[in-house]
């Protein structure tokens, strides 16, 4: 695995207002809160985290309750942001589902 540079200040915040639906929690991950209409459409989209998720070879956590679900994004080994989180933040954004909306 290739090592990352830890973003900047300056950095995430330009990353972070490429990806809509993301915020900034505690300066060391990004997230994102969603809802869909019930427990197998949020099912569905975490699914396809997963698989994306599994192709960079970069995990989120991810919270599942009913039809919530939270995706929390950061690099360990960096302990802070790097352009991983935002890559896949990107990726998970394409994700073509009916809109969630955001909670």
């Amino acid at each position: 695995m290739m090592k990352m540079a830890k973003l900047s200040k300056e950095q995430i915040e330009l990353n972070l207002s490429k990806i809509p639906g993301w915020t900034l929690e505690d300066d060391t991950y990004i997230q994102r809160k969603v809802a869909f209409g019930n427990f197998s459409e949020a099912l569905t989209f975490v699914n396809q985290v997963g698989k994306f998720a599994e192709d960079a070879h970069h995990h989120p956590e991810i919270d599942i309750r009913y039809n919530k679900v939270v995706l929390r994004l950061t690099t360990k080994e960096e302990n802070g942001l790097t352009g991983r989180d935002f890559a896949l933040a990107q990726k998970i954004n394409q994700i073509p589902l009916a809109q969630p909306k955001a909670i």
